[in-house]
């Protein structure tokens, strides 16, 4: 239809007669109705109401406070045009009463349930919190969003959300029951599905991208891309030793970042840090050539050795073996600490296996080197037992330094048992050097010397022909060891033995026994002396006792190397 001419309008109502205009206005104002939704303008704000012409016969007048924001400022000024609720067409003053809030609610509703039609979100704000979830104010209208719609993982601080605006999905509503469902979570997929595929159509692997770190763990770190997670393994944050992710990151930090691997369908991205920077074992052979003495501080102790951080992803390792020339390691804490600086020497270097040798030793000249300088094999030492072993006795000539004396060159012909027969751990011992063995770190000493020579005493003595009581020390198939004196053995073969042949040694003597005896050998150059029990009188009671009472009691028990 077209518009109508106001200049031919306003003739036409010229040309009207008064009933023709009567009846003209009374239909007009029969279009309007109490419950019905209006457009009217402004004409006057007071304090306490707002005047409206709604094109009645009379003026609306619309409440103040339904204007009014919540910071107490009036939204409206004459001439504004807004939709209005008729309350009721005439009030006992004449005016009619309208209502913004019931306009807006009714119009609320009608958006309400066109956008749950066609599925579209709507805009609402927090407004409280309460049982089970939020209150939110969408337009007046009070919906409820339960926590489980809130978002796509659980809200911690649901106080945090109140007085924000957002968009909502509405999951059901009941005008009637003025009951509103709205969920936040399935806006919030949506936004991150999208922002996840758009994520994912740039990322490259080798790429380098800025992230936020979302969360730390143990084995790594997970960085947020923009709708995409993408882990830092613990491994690929440092070519160093990494303890804990926490050390180099924290919740909320902007990192840069290298895209190592990516799959699109699974949704894994695994990134990279330390990739930003080349590896430094690249070029090590050169940088840290055999023999170059290098600087570094200790990270970490262990039972073999002590781990060096030379660089950031570049360690040595210090074995036990390698800390001294002559101290031997057990606890390589007694000797470095964690976080001390050292200085050590590079002695090998394998790249395939990522390791580098350090010796702190090689720093110092090896005391072994010079040692047949100081102690010259015949030189005459004095030194302390510093152990008792089944074989030996050590005795230490200097810091890091031991000589053996063996057991047997502690006598020359008592036959020992133990050496703590003849000395105890620390006596002070005189010896002589007979023997330095550098390669081996071994020097050999003897105390024979300083010791009385119980043979030759012995055999300076006697005469062949002698007769002596002795003690039984050993039985043999072969004969009888007859201890003469201290320090002096000699032998009775069975030749020389007067028995039954088909009887046994061990039959007729127990070890103890004393025995009279002949010599018939001394040999000087076997330091051997042969006895024979023929042709002697049987040993005396007397003979006996005297002999027992002259016999060594039994040794205290041997001190064994610690």
């Amino acid at each position: 239809m077209p518009p109508t001419d106001p200049k031919n309008s306003k003739d036409d109502l010229e040309n009207l007669g008064m009933g023709e205009l009567l009846d003209m206005y009374e239909k007009r104002m029969s279009n309007f109705a109490e419950g019905d939704i209006v457009r009217g303008k402004v004409l006057k704000v007071t304090p306490s109401e707002v005047v409206i012409d709604i094109g009645y016969k009379s003026e609306g007048l619309l409440p103040i406070g339904e204007v009014t924001g919540y910071d107490n400022t009036v939204k409206v000024k004459p001439g504004d045009e807004l939709e209005v609720f008729l309350e009721r067409l005439e009030d006992p003053s004449g005016y009619v009463i309208l209502s913004r809030e019931k306009a807006e609610r009714m119009l609320v509703w009608d958006r309400i349930e066109a956008a749950f039609r066609a599925d579209q979100a709507i805009s609402g704000r927090v407004v409280d919190r309460v049982k089970g979830g939020l209150s939110v104010d969408v337009g007046g209208i009070k919906a409820f969003l339960p926590g489980s719609l809130i978002d796509t993982k659980p809200v911690k601080n649901l106080d945090s959300l109140r007085g924000h605006e957002y968009k909502f999905k509405i999951v059901s509503f009941d005008k009637k029951r003025s009951n509103v469902v709205l969920s936040r979570r399935a806006i919030v997929e949506v936004e991150h599905q999208a922002q996840k595929e758009a994520t994912f159509s740039k990322l490259q692997e080798g790429q380098i991208t800025h992230g936020v770190v979302k969360n730390i763990t143990d084995y790594g770190v997970f960085v947020d891309l923009g709708g995409v997670d993408g882990l830092l393994h613990i491994t690929d944050i440092s070519w160093g030793r990494v303890n804990h992710p926490s050390e180099y990151f924290n919740v909320g930090d902007e990192i840069e970042v290298v895209v190592l691997k990516f799959d699109s369908q699974a949704g894994r991205v695994s990134l990279g840090y330390k990739q930003k920077t080349p590896d430094p074992w690249l070029d090590v052979v050169e940088r840290y050539p055999l023999g170059t003495k290098v600087h570094g501080k200790v990270v970490s102790l262990t039972d073999y050795g002590a781990f060096v951080e030379l660089e950031e992803g570049v360690e040595g390792l210090i074995h036990v073996s390698e800390m001294s020339w002559t101290k031997k390691v057990r606890n390589p804490s007694k000797i470095l600490s964690i976080g001390e600086q050292v200085e050590a020497v590079v002695s090998d270097v394998n790249v395939a296996n990522r390791r580098i040798s350090l010796s702190l030793k090689a720093l110092e000249q090896n005391p072994w080197d010079t040692a047949a300088e100081r102690y010259p094999v015949g030189s005459v030492i004095t030194g302390k037992v510093r152990n008792l072993t089944d074989f030996g006795a050590f005795v230490e000539l200097e810091e890091g330094i031991d000589g053996l004396i063996h057991i047997s060159d502690m006598s020359w012909s008592r036959r020992l048992k133990h050496p703590n027969e003849v000395l105890k751990k620390g006596d002070s011992v005189q010896a002589r050097v007979i023997n330095v063995d550098a390669e081996n770190q071994r020097l050999s000493l003897s105390i024979k010397e300083f010791m009385p020579n119980e043979w030759d005493n012995f055999a300076k003595a006697h005469n062949v022909g002698d007769e002596i009581v002795g003690t039984i020390s050993k039985i043999t198939d072969f004969g009888l060891f007859i201890r003469l004196t201290e320090g002096v053995e000699g032998l009775t073969h069975v030749s020389e033995i007067q028995r039954d042949p088909k009887t046994k040694l061990d039959k007729m003597f127990k070890v103890g026994d004393s025995i009279r005896t002949k010599i018939i050998k001394i040999d000087w150059n076997e330091r051997k002396i042969g006895l024979s029990t023929r042709d002697v009188e049987p040993v005396t009671d007397h003979e006996t006792t005297q002999v027992t009472a002259e016999a060594p009691h039994p040794e205290e028990p041997a001190e064994t190397k610690s």
